[in-house]
């Protein structure tokens, strides 16, 4: 059963075999020979090299340079590839819809001047790689139809084609050349220089997308994001209008006003801005010329100027934005890069904090968390011999917020790239008011020194900075000065009292050592220290509710007993406890005393009880009163729901009350 299934299979296949070769081959060879006989050209139009078009009105001459179309007559200037791209495909495509030979013309008593192909008014020469020029004459339209004759390239026959080729053929100059000017975009620029007649300014690219003066100030960073925008604006730009009716005295690359290149990969392209365009001049091309004018200051709106490309005669106008121009004639400014430091906060492994006559602060991130977003810091002080180094908890939330701080910390002038040593102790620097040093977890172009200053140092693994201050109050900051005597200098902002305190406390830990999971307060006790009154005493149970309810002053004893369990100080006023501390200005006896008893279970079902107690001073203001703790060492201000709490609980009871509505 198998072997007959195989055999019809195989039949079936020599069949279909035979067929196709019989059959359909011969079908498709013939289709294809149809084809071919319909094209009017053959394979000398596949590779097109250059392009001759002939009007009455003079020839457009089109060539192909690697891959890119240039216009070269009547001028040298790219052309408009869409434009071009639309002539070729006319020309490979052109269809003989029917056709007839000019030997039989005289025959008919007739002859190529009643097509219009004697003296066409149409012609185009091209050639290609592979054979000599082909030369097609397009004559009249057809009487009947949208169609056109047209004589062959031999001159044996005359086609009737569709107008599609005329049209294609028939475009202005205008739009057979592109109105683009710098076509090297953003990704591919290597290299971008802007000159004046005075002043030249070079910035590159280095290979981790970063970039650098080569100009002005040595390896000095420039903006990204700038000279994106810049690049992005300078491709923007368009042709205005080709040939002016009235020329400039000077020609743009003779004497240009701004000078601008952009290099890429193995090109480069130059424009060359002139003197600006007359207002007159340029709202009414036929009028008489104004006299040129000094280029305008950069404004609000966007100027015309004459101009030229570098390798190219041809001269036209281009509009250029007011924001460009500001941008290119200060580029030794204005693409600079105001961010002072350049580092990624994830890698800061300490920030050292100096100031003059007091002690240095270090902060440091705990090895154990390197890397996260998340760290944990303490706070380094140097102890004396026989301690050694003492540490202590440090707020997290205020380390990230200095290093965001010093990440976002920008120029607002840059004041000097060559201070003198007269400017150095004018400034400041000779005692700066703070000196910052970031160490880093690794050395890497882009969070080293060199990275702000010398890119090109990548040994180093620390950032330093120096802040000073003039008579005035003013602030200036300086980069790395041990390694860069001579390096820039930026004024800048930034509270340094309360962004860079070199003060301790002002760093530490804002919440204090919480009470265990397991812990219960089991009473609190609230007395005046004055006369040594109880103002409040209640045992509570163990879900910290009291045993007597009382609805008034539950909702007080839950935002007291969450300040027992954990303690957050809104700032430390002093680096210690004291029995007596400084309020208002005045030094006062603390004035309440809040005890709260605490039980732990113990091992074998016993359970240890201690004492935590946190002394109060009177409210100062509606917003501020302290507390101190012997158990934490500290002084603090309270955060104002406890302030609130407490204020309720200790004189709730003399309140008289709102008051009373004025009679009628």
């Amino acid at each position: 059963m198998r072997t007959k299934v195989t055999l019809v299979l195989v039949f079936l296949n020599v069949a279909l075999f035979f067929f196709i070769f019989k059959f359909e081959r011969p079908w498709r060879v013939q289709e294809s020979l149809r084809d071919a006989r319909r094209r009017v050209l053959g394979p000398e139009a596949a590779d097109i090299r250059a392009l001759d078009i002939t009007t009455p009105t003079g020839t457009t001459r089109l060539e192909r340079r690697g891959e890119t179309w240039f216009l070269t007559k009547p001028q040298d200037w790219p052309a408009n590839d869409h434009a071009v791209r639309s002539i070729l495909s006319e020309l490979q495509l052109l269809e003989d819809i029917t056709h007839f030979a000019t030997k039989d013309l005289t025959a008919n008593s007739q002859s190529l001047a009643d097509y219009g192909l004697d003296k066409p008014k149409l012609t185009v020469t091209f050639s290609s790689g592979t054979a000599a020029s082909t030369t097609l004459r397009i004559g009249d339209a057809t009487k009947i139809g949208n169609r056109l004759y047209i004589l062959s390239p031999d001159g044996d026959r005359i086609h009737v084609v569709a107008r599609g080729l005329a049209d294609a053929l028939s475009l202005p100059l205008d739009q057979l050349r592109t109105d683009s000017l710098l076509t090297i975009p953003v990704f591919e620029a290597r290299a971008l220089s802007v000159q004046t007649p005075t002043v030249r300014v070079r910035i590159r690219r280095e290979a981790n997308n970063r970039w650098l003066f080569d100009t002005i100030i040595n390896n000095a960073r420039a903006s990204k994001n700038v000279i994106d925008v810049t690049i992005g604006a300078l491709n923007g730009l368009k042709v205005k209008t080709f040939s002016p009716a009235t020329p400039p005295a000077t020609l743009p690359s003779a004497s240009p006003a701004l000078r601008v290149t952009l290099e890429g990969n193995n090109r480069r392209e130059t424009l060359f801005l002139g003197e600006p365009v007359a207002v007159a001049q340029s709202s009414t091309p036929n009028a008489p010329p104004s006299t040129p004018s000094t280029p305008p200051a950069a404004g609000t709106a966007p100027a015309e100027y004459y101009a030229q490309l570098e390798g190219r005669p041809a001269l036209f106008t281009v509009v250029v934005p007011a924001e460009l121009m500001k941008v290119l004639r200060n580029a030794g400014v204005s693409l600079r890069e105001t961010h002072l430091l350049d580092f990624d906060a994830r890698t800061v492994t300490s920030i050292a904090l100096a100031a003059p006559n007091q002690t240095p602060l270090t902060l440091q991130r705990l090895e154990s968390a390197a890397g996260s977003t998340d760290a944990t810091w303490q706070i380094v002080r140097r102890g004396d011999t026989a301690s050694g180094p003492q540490t202590q908890a440090a707020d997290r939330d205020a380390v990230q917020r200095l290093l965001q701080q010093l990440t976002d910390l920008v120029a607002k002038n840059f004041q000097s790239d060559a201070p003198t040593n007269a400017d150095l102790e004018n400034w400041g620097f000779n005692r700066p008011e703070r000196e910052i040093t970031l160490t880093l977890a690794s050395a890497s172009p882009s969070a080293t020194p060199g990275s702000a200053l010398n890119p090109s140092a990548t040994a180093a693994t620390s950032i330093v900075l120096h802040l000073g201050t003039d008579s005035t109050g003013a602030l200036y900051a300086r980069l790395d000065p041990a390694t860069n005597p001579k390096g820039s200098i930026y004024a800048v902002s930034i509270d340094l009292a309360r962004e860079l305190s070199v003060i301790p406390r002002d760093w530490r830990a804002r919440t204090l050592p919480a009470l265990p999971a397991a812990a219960h307060v089991t009473a609190l006790k609230l007395t005046n220290l004055a006369d040594n009154t109880t103002i409040l005493d209640v045992a509570l149970d163990d879900s910290g509710n009291p045993k007597t309810p009382d609805p008034k002053s539950q909702l007080l004893l839950a935002t007291v007993l969450a300040q027992i369990r954990t303690p957050r100080a809104k700032r430390f006023i002093q680096d210690a406890f004291s029995e007596r501390v400084t309020v208002a200005g005045d030094d006062r006896p603390w004035k309440l005393k809040l005890d709260a008893t605490v039980s732990l279970p113990g091992g074998a079902g016993g359970e240890q009880t201690s004492t935590r107690t946190l002394y109060f001073t009177d409210r100062v203001g509606g917003a501020q009163q302290l507390a101190g703790s012997k158990e934490f060492d500290a002084v603090f201000e309270i955060e104002q729901p406890l302030l609130d709490a407490l204020w309720t609980l200790a004189y709730g009871p003399r309140d008289p009350g709102p008051p009373l509505a004025p009679s009628k």
